[in-house]
């Protein structure tokens, strides 16, 4: 049995459903692919969603901690974890419900099945199938003309009898045991999976961070290995809740690969409230067992011998790998990426890859933005390629991190940069920064293009700070619209508020401190 649509995409993630959704918006008729049970991919089920979702109750754990010094007199009694569970499982499943009638609503046919495909295997166009949508623009740029279309297997996903297909929201609709779909154009989406320690695959309390994110309460202590988001987020979380956290990391601070104040500012936070962090290690080994912990080997730098840390669990956060396969006949890099161009095209005509599965950013909006412009190209329009300079990196630990746009050390490191700058504010100058029993930073790198070199430019913010996860979204915009310093810096921001930070920052970069020197 064989099916025909405009628009095969493989992977129902944030990249998947986005091009998905603006495809079908465009008049194409798509078909989207998603082995696990429900629409989303991790972000929703087993990532984005669900950890902040812990976080948002792990923080009312810390504003009661606090209470006692502004004269609350309150205190945390007990988790109960079985609600607490409810509640991510509620706004997860609200979430989940609201893309799956969104996607129906678009008249995007949705199948439940593992996929397939050769991107060298191709069928002719069927008679009164036309080339225009269905084939799209090809690398010369030309659009249609091939006079093929890709072939995508279907087979019943694991644990089920039939492939399933979704024309109504949460209707599923028997589709035989194998299906085939044709289309001129196919999408790869598959996503990522948690990367293992080498020699040690995940297993009883060595755990991924989708396990973590399953555990039946918090562990009253935890190791973690790993410096990057989902580390420093599972470290707030369990260290909010009690737990005794140590986190084993690899350089001298967290996300070393970021603005170098903004991962001191952050580790030093850390500490402060109680993370356990252990810089310079390798980890060796680990030994785990069911319900007998794990106690995880490393060395350190600079140290003779092996040194050991207990605990109830270990997680590996270590960053993730693409779920790609040699089969599909496309080009991949060494690490396994497909490689694509800057509108995601692939070395194959007519096939594409969004998200996780290619070089670059591991972030939901990232490949949010990416399937929108994948979408548009397919169908013949002229959309500007996502920039990766101006995709905003959020951590969500206690307080937040953020980012966006160049480091001082890469904007030093760019010829056509000139007069490259590093303004530093001092956040508890901001009133409800002072108020927030936290401290933070924000760096603000800012220079001038050798084409224009009077006028200096917003290049990178970078910042630690409760809500930096707000406040980055203006900073994203003056970098990607490339602000002339002197007009961002007389943007009025609302008094008194964390945004004020910014604002200030920018002031204090283009000479006109107010509350600063």
């Amino acid at each position: 049995m064989s099916e025909q649509f405009d628009l095969v995409i493989i992977g129902a993630g944030p990249g998947g459903y986005s091009t998905a959704l603006r495809a079908a918006e465009l008049g194409m008729n798509v078909a989207l692919i998603e082995r696990d049970a429900t629409v989303g991919g991790t972000c929703l089920n087993r990532g984005c969603i669900p950890s902040k979702a812990l976080i948002t109750a792990t923080h009312t754990i810390d504003t009661v901690h606090r209470a006692a010094e502004l004269g609350v007199h309150a205190s945390v009694n007990g988790i109960d974890f079985g609600t607490l569970r409810d509640y991510r499982l509620r706004v997860v499943d609200t979430m989940v419900k609201g893309l799956s009638g969104l996607l129906a609503h678009r008249g995007i046919t949705v199948l439940r099945a593992s996929a397939s495909f050769n991107a060298e295997e191709a069928t002719a166009l069927s008679a009164g199938t036309g080339a225009g949508v269905a084939d799209g623009p090809h690398h010369d740029g030309a659009t249609g003309g091939t006079g093929t279309r890709h072939i995508v297997h279907l087979a019943p996903a694991p644990g089920q009898d039939e492939v399933l297909a979704y024309h109504k929201a949460g209707v599923p609709e028997p589709a035989g045991a194998s299906l085939d779909l044709t289309a001129g154009n196919v999408v790869i989406a598959t996503g990522a999976k948690p990367r293992p320690l080498q020699n040690n695959p995940f297993a009883g309390a060595l755990i991924d961070s989708t396990q973590a994110l399953e555990v039946n309460e918090f562990p009253s202590s935890a190791v973690i290995v790993g410096a990057g988001a989902i580390a420093l987020e599972f470290a707030s979380m369990w260290n909010a809740a009690g737990s005794k956290v140590t986190l084993l990391i690899r350089k001298d601070r967290v996300l070393s690969a970021w603005d170098r104040r903004t991962g001191t500012t952050l580790t030093r936070e850390l500490k402060r409230h109680g993370v356990n962090i252990v810089t310079h290690t390798s980890v060796t080994h680990v030994e785990t067992g069911v319900n007998l912990g794990a106690t995880v080997h490393y060395t350190r730098e600079g140290q003779d011998g092996e040194q050991s840390v207990w605990g109830e669990i270990a997680l590996v956060a270590i960053g993730r790998v693409p779920i790609t396969d040699p089969a599909w006949k496309v080009a991949l890099t060494d690490s396994g990426h497909v490689i694509t161009d800057a509108l995601g095209r692939t070395d194959k005509p007519g096939v594409w890859a969004v998200g996780d599965v290619t070089v670059g950013h591991a972030l939901a909006h990232r490949a949010f933005e990416q399937g929108i412009v994948i979408a548009e190209a397919i169908a013949g329009l002229d959309p500007k390629p996502v920039d990766e300079n101006t995709v905003p990196q959020i951590v969500f630990s206690s307080p937040e991190a953020a980012s966006v746009g160049l480091t001082i050390e890469q904007a030093q490191a760019r010829e056509n940069l000139l007069e490259v700058k590093e303004t530093i504010y001092p956040m508890l100058a901001n009133a409800r920064m002072l108020m927030s029993g936290t401290a933070g930073s924000l760096t603000i790198v800012s220079g001038c293009d050798a084409a224009d070199p009077d006028t200096s430019r917003v290049l990178g913010v970078h910042m630690v700070s409760p809500v930096a996860s707000d406040i980055i979204s203006e900073a994203e915009q003056l970098v990607g619209h490339r602000l002339p310093l002197a007009d961002a810096a007389r943007l009025i921001h609302p008094h008194p508020t964390f945004s004020e930070t910014l604002g200030e920052a920018l002031l204090k970069a283009d000479d006109r401190p107010l509350h600063t020197r």
